[in-house]
């Protein structure tokens, strides 16, 4: 496309760096704006013809995303772990820029998923949910490492209730340390109220969505589960297989190999060398395996399906905790199938093969 434009955009809080290419990839301009919608649109609508933008994943790329989506031809959100080439040579803001743009143009950018889908009330206060909830797992760790420095047993959640918090507060010796735990049982109790708030606007507004009753049939898929799924997946339709979907959640294999192919007798034959299998992707969505992780470890001691499913896996000789990755794996499965398709859970899914 003669007419195309290639905009890089290297973005931070106060300033962007633009570098515009043209389909060529000559450079057309580059400039610096400041961080603000208007200055943006300026420099839009200041370009004629097809234009194609792309910026990093970040703090602002949902907000830019969204406001310049209506005003050129494509958005790319792309994946910073996987921009390798950004570390190669010089590196400052205009450079970042440039070839940000140059690869676009190239086509050699993973982009990373922007589609609200009308989801963005769910997704914030699910957002809330989990910052507050491990805010309170922080402050509870805090809480019994204070008593463990002292070589006080406190196993258990005894620890935690304010019936027996006076008689723990006594164990403590000195009066700084006591202070210290008195502090955090404050904000122990702060947190509690709020996440619960956060739980119950969480479920108001994932009732709005259809999904949540399609997940909720899913054995071990509560109504908070299914809350979180929705948020976080924001579509089913986003992953073409399971696959795509356990890479995502980081439920996939990682696998490193080379020399696949040799020379033998003359003929170009594919090696019978095993993968070196290095264990399971890094990057992922953290929350979304904790979920898919956390409805496994429930099923497996759980009566229903999972749990005859998991025992089979145990009775073939598989050790338990890769039973319950393999559980996790069919749990995910099953959940791109039922809010794909719109249908009930089946047990049958347990022996299909494919998503």
């Amino acid at each position: 496309m003669n007419d195309a434009k290639y905009i890089g955009l290297d973005v931070h809080q106060a300033t962007i760096s633009a570098a515009v290419l043209d389909w060529t990839g000559k450079l057309v301009m580059e400039c610096v704006l400041e961080t603000k919608a208007t200055t943006i649109l300026q420099l839009i609508h200041g370009l004629r013809g097809s234009l194609h933008v792309t910026l990093e994943e970040g703090t602002c790329a949902a907000w830019l995303h969204d406001l310049l989506k209506p005003h050129v031809t494509e958005v790319l959100v792309c994946n910073p772990r996987k921009n390798a080439l950004l570390k190669v040579g010089n590196k400052n803001d205009r450079i970042d820029a440039r070839k940000l743009a140059e690869l676009l143009r190239s086509g050699l950018l993973s982009p990373v998923y922007h589609g609200e889908n009308g989801v963005r009330t769910l997704k914030e206060l699910a957002r809330s949910y989990l910052t507050v909830t491990k805010d309170l797992s922080q402050v509870m760790n805090r809480l019994k490492a204070v008593y463990r420095s002292w070589a006080i047993a406190c196993a258990g959640k005894l620890v935690y209730t304010p019936r027996h918090r006076a008689e723990w507060l006594q164990k403590l010796p000195e009066a700084g340390v006591r202070r210290r735990a008195e502090r955090l049982y404050q904000q122990l109790d702060v947190l509690r109220s709020l996440r619960q708030g956060a739980r119950q606007e969480l479920l108001a507004e994932s009732r709005k969505h259809p999904a949540a009753r399609l997940l909720r049939q899913i054995p071990c898929i509560g109504p908070i589960r299914a809350a979180l799924l929705i948020a976080l997946i924001q579509t089913p339709h986003r992953f073409r297989t399971k696959r795509q979907l356990w890479a995502y959640s980081g439920l996939a294999l990682a696998t490193r190999t080379s020399a696949e192919y040799r020379f033998l007798d003359g003929q170009l034959q594919r090696s019978k060398k095993l993968l070196a299998t290095r264990g399971l992707n890094a990057n992922h969505n953290h929350d979304l395996k904790n979920i898919f992780k956390g409805t496994a470890t429930l099923a497996s001691v759980t009566a229903g399906p999972f749990q005859d499913f998991y025992t089979a896996l145990l009775a073939k000789g598989m050790k338990p905790s890769m039973a319950r990755l393999t559980l996790a794996r069919k749990i995910a499965a099953i959940t791109l199938i039922v809010w794909k398709k719109g249908v009930g859970f089946d047990a049958e899914y347990l022996k299909q093969q494919a998503a």
